[in-house]
This record gives structure tokens, C-alpha cells and sequence, in this order.
């Protein structure tokens, strides 16, 4: 009731062990703290939150729109009502290294698990997009550089995310990945990878955890679970599932109601009131009212 029970520190502590553990995890992505919960009933190791989601949720594109203030809230909204580890998207960092040492803290505070910085230029694109354009090596590193000094927690995980495949190839993608795991990143995120013999490559070159990005409709294909675990991939991401799935049924029934003139035919597809109190814990409220206003001044004077 009112948010998790368990601390961030413990959530970040957990993040740390499931990168370190045998077994692949899944972090689909929220698109607000009600999905954030069913994410977690359903049984999944970790919620992701995605800019990209965000941007869309906020009629925006993905091309670093939104401010850190309005990132961090919504993080910590999400953060809040979860027990599980939450990773967030953090675009290019929001300036210079200064700016990136105080994004770390502003997602430390928001109770954030760990985050993703990209080797992008200002403005950036969306990662499956053509015409992206990243900065040196040099200048990423600064950028982990900065983000590892401005953390606090040691267990607050750090990635660097690379988009450098479409335009510098292959070899050059995986030799950024080389030295951004060297200037302090705790994962790698390889951007738009082509097929599995690809991700291989970036696990059997660096000696941090790979994480996939499996987005409908870009460049990757959609791989199984099994199969980037096949490969040694220990962390995939959903972005924009959750979204999409729910625009989708937003538009579908929109579209009925208009042409129908009721939502009567639509009501078997929609999550239930008892099933949307249970996911929120409705009946932990009560209890907590019935708790606090039972209290009676009788005999007392």
C-alpha cells in the first residue's frame, strides 16, 4: 500500500545481483506506475522506462524534448509503486559532464535503479531511425566518467548505450563498447543490432553484461528470450510494448464507440474494476482507514 516496501538501496542492490546471476531478465517497459505494477504481478525481474514511451505518451517525438525535471518526476512515479529494479532511459544526459553527474543524482533520488547514457549528438534521434550522428569516444567517455563521479550509490547501475553501428559498422561499434565498459559503464547497450551473430560479437568482446533492445519495428529482428540468452545476452529491454499495445486498443475502441454509438461491445476486453483494485491494493486502504478511524476519545480525558 502507498508504494513499495522495499528501499532503493535494496532495489539497486537487487539490480546488481540479477546482472550478476546466471539467468537472462526481462524489463519491460512502463508507460505509468498502474502498468508498473502489472509488470510486477505478472512476474517480471524489472521495469524499464523508456523515453522514447514518454516522449510519445507526452504527443512529443524522440528527439530529447523533455527536460530532466519532467524525466526524474516521471521515473519517480514509477519507482514509487514498484518493488522491482527500475531502469531508465536518459537520453544524452542533459549537457556537459557537470549535467550528467547531476542526472545520476536526481535519479538516485528518485529512487531509481540504474540508467543508460548514449554516445548521440544534441538534438538526438530514436535509435532505429536512419541519420544518426554520435560524438567521439572521447567525449562519451567523458559522459561515464562524469556519471560515475556524480554517483553516490555504488550499486546504481551505469550503461552506455552505442549507436555508432549504422554509421561507423560493426568493428567500430564494438571498439566503442571496449572503451566505454574501460571509462567506468556497468553494461553495454548495442543499438539496432542486425541479427544475433551480432550481439554475440559484442558479448565475446567486453567483460560487462550486453543488454538488447527488442523494439517493434525497427532494425532488429524480434529474438526470443531463449535465444539472446544463446548468445550470452543478459538483459532485454521491451521500450515501447506497452504503449503500443495500449494506443492500439485506445484507437480500436475509440474508433467502435464512434461507429457504434456504446462501448457495450467492447466491455469483455477492458481490465475489470476488481481486477484494477487488485492490482492498486484497494482493500489495503480500507484496512487502513478502518485502522486509523476506529480511534475513539470515550473514557478519555
Amino acid at each position: 500500500m502507498l508504494g513499495a516496501t522495499a528501499t532503493p538501496a535494496e532495489r539497486r542492490k537487487q539490480f546488481r545481483d540479477l546482472l550478476a546471476g546466471s539467468e537472462i531478465v526481462q524489463f519491460p517497459g512502463a508507460i505509468n506506475p498502474l502498468n508498473a505494477q502489472i509488470i510486477e504481478q505478472t512476474g517480471f525481474e524489472g521495469v524499464y522506462i523508456s523515453g522514447g514511451a514518454f516522449s510519445a505518451a507526452m504527443g512529443l517525438p524522440d528527439i530529447g524534448l523533455t527536460t530532466l525535471t519532467e524525466v526524474a518526476d516521471h521515473g519517480r512515479a514509477i519507482a514509487r509503486v514498484t518493488n522491482l529494479p527500475t531502469f531508465i532511459d536518459a537520453d544524452t544526459g542533459w549537457g556537459e559532464a557537470m549535467n550528467v553527474a547531476r542526472t545520476v543524482q536526481e535519479f538516485e533520488d528518485a529512487g531509481l535503479s540504474g540508467m543508460h547514457l548514449e554516445d548521440q549528438v544534441n538534438p538526438k534521434r530514436c535509435g532505429h531511425l536512419d541519420g544518426k550522428e554520435v560524438v567521439t569516444t572521447a567525449e562519451m567517455n567523458q559522459r561515464i566518467a562524469a556519471a560515475v563521479r556524480g554517483r553516490r550509490d555504488e550499486n546504481f547501475v551505469i550503461c552506455a548505450r552505442t549507436d555508432s553501428r549504422a554509421g561507423e559498422g560493426l568493428d567500430r561499434a564494438i571498439d566503442r563498447a571496449k572503451a566505454y565498459a574501460d571509462a567506468g559503464a556497468d553494461m553495454i547497450f548495442p543499438e539496432a543490432m542486425r541479427d544475433l551473430s551480432e550481439f554475440e560479437r559484442f558479448v565475446a568482446s567486453v567483460d560487462v553484461p550486453i543488454l538488447a533492445n527488442m523494439t517493434e519495428f525497427g532494425k532488429s529482428e524480434l529474438f526470443t528470450t531463449q535465444q539472446l540468452a544463446d548468445v550470452g545476452v543478459k538483459m532485454v529491454i521491451y521500450p515501447v510494448t506497452t504503449l503500443r499495445l495500449a494506443m492500439g486498443a485506445i484507437t480500436a475502441g475509440l474508433q467502435t464507440i464512434r461507429d457504434e454509438g456504446t462501448q457495450v461491445s467492447l466491455v469483455d476486453r477492458m481490465q475489470t474494476r476488481a481486477d484494477l483494485y487488485d492490482t492498486i491494493d484497494y482493500a489495503a486502504y480500507n484496512e487502513f482507514d478502518s485502522a486509523v478511524f476506529n480511534f475513539s476519545q470515550e473514557g478519555h480525558q
